[in-house]
């Protein structure tokens, strides 16, 4: 806990929050916990600074390079990078997984949001790209992506997130995998586009629809069984990522977006909306995403991703630079809403503290939570859990395999068939300031 005494640059007394060395949340609101924190640690403010002049770096020194078309980002951040599954751009599925640890706030960068793709990235020309809603409708209609954008734009920040995300959980032993190899196939953005009960208003839905076909236009033609009720909710044919056109990678020119449902049922490169009565029964809905539970049956058309949290700050593979104040940040989102709070532990979950939500908190969207922490020095196991409006609260690993199961041995990275892994993370502290994945 926070030590007697510990105050920050106003003279304010750190309020202890919970075991080993957590601090109340309301510290952060105060201006002085930057160099309070540097001072802990060990590293002091500079006091030269004042003393002697500045120096130039070479960089002052001449003109610097041209403004580029397209903005990209310094070579100092070369390691900023998603990592892929299949480099070699082999016959198969390709992942690639955003760099959580690496990232602040809550917007993912397009070039670093995640992609799954099964059949590569097409390159689609947009003027020749159609949209057609069929089946079960009174009018049929085909849509152009010029024709679509006359219509009234919306925009929304979600998180779009494979329901595979966080399958390395699954094994019987912890993986010493970054959160990015473990958590990297989620990311969120500001979609904008068109919403999908205004096309289907104008086509006119026969009251016998309930289901509804959502295929791509890439070479597996990829396709999912979306329920009209989430259809006419919030569903949209989103057209922008970010405020730019969407990338190849994640849909382009068009692309469903399901705030809140499993990636997959997300269907990029959209040509096809066929109204019907019963689910397709698709590949990839009988097969691919309809895990066997304990108890035998199939967990098939479960759509919501659970409310989920992990510590991206600090996490596996860093190390903390020696006992002081530091600050424990992370990601947390629900499928079902906004998330209503955040809970993290030092000492394993033996006691907790509330973190602080960085505003503004979004239904169905990345929310950051931090929380300051003294670090003694000590081992420590770090952990956070999430609430959202609903009351549904992210489960114990022991919970969590009770109810799902976990696999008898371990498997690569990128062979678990498990879906829809949102337990708790836990990270462990050495004394040595080594951050290693672990279950508690």
């Amino acid at each position: 806990m926070a030590r007697s005494g510990d105050r920050d640059v106003r003279g304010q007394t750190l309020e202890a929050a919970a075991g080993n060395g957590l601090i109340n949340r309301r510290a952060l609101l105060g201006r002085g916990m930057v160099i309070a924190g540097a001072m802990g640690a060990g590293i002091g403010p500079s006091a030269a600074a004042g003393a002697e002049p500045l120096s130039d770096g070479p960089w002052s020194l001449e003109v610097g390079d041209p403004t580029p078309l397209y903005q990209v980002p310094s070579k100092f951040e070369a390691k900023v990078v998603r990592t892929l599954s299949n480099p070699n751009h082999e016959a198969r599925n390709s992942h690639s997984r955003t760099p959580h640890h690496f990232l602040e706030g809550t917007t993912t960068p397009n070039g670093l949001h995640f992609t799954i793709n099964h059949g590569g990235i097409p390159t689609i020309d947009p003027d020749k790209h159609r949209l057609v809603i069929h089946g079960l409708v009174k009018q049929p209609l085909e849509f152009t992506l010029e024709t679509l954008s006359r219509y009234p734009m919306t925009s929304r920040v979600s998180f779009v997130e494979c329901g595979g995300n966080s399958a390395p959980m699954f094994a019987p032993e912890p993986m010493q995998e970054t959160v990015q190899a473990l958590h990297g196939l989620a990311s969120c953005a500001e979609w904008t586009g068109v919403k999908l009960s205004t096309l289907l208003e104008e086509t006119g839905v026969d009251p016998r629809a309930k289901w509804l076909i959502a295929e791509g236009a890439d070479s597996p033609h990829l396709s999912r069984s979306v329920p009209m009720q989430k259809a006419l909710d919030d569903a949209m044919i989103a057209l922008y990522q970010n405020g730019e056109r969407i990338m190849p990678g994640n849909g382009y020119p068009m692309r469903l977006l399901l705030p809140g449902y499993e990636g997959n049922m997300n269907v990029k490169f959209l040509r096809r909306l066929k109204l019907v009565e019963q689910p397709g029964m698709s590949y990839y809905e009988a097969r691919t995403y309809s895990p066997i539970l304990p108890s035998g049956k199939a967990y098939r058309f479960y759509f919501l991703q659970e409310v989920k949290s992990f510590i991206t700050h600090p996490s596996h593979g860093m190390a903390l630079k020696g006992p002081g104040l530091h600050e424990i940040s992370g990601i947390a989102y629900s499928g079902t809403g906004r998330i209503e709070k955040v809970m993290v532990s030092a000492d394993g979950g033996k006691s907790w503290a509330q973190a602080a939500l960085q505003e503004p908190v979004l239904s169905k969207a990345f929310t950051r939570f931090r929380l300051p922490w003294r670090w003694d020095g000590g081992p420590a196991t770090l952990q956070s859990r999430a609430w959202d409006e609903s009351g549904n609260v992210q489960p114990t690993r022991a919970e969590f395999v009770a109810a799902r199961g976990q696999l008898d041995k371990p498997a690569p990275v990128l062979a678990f068939p498990n879906q829809h892994y949102n337990s708790i993370t836990s990270w462990g502290v050495a004394s040595s300031g080594e951050v290693k994945h672990v279950y508690a």
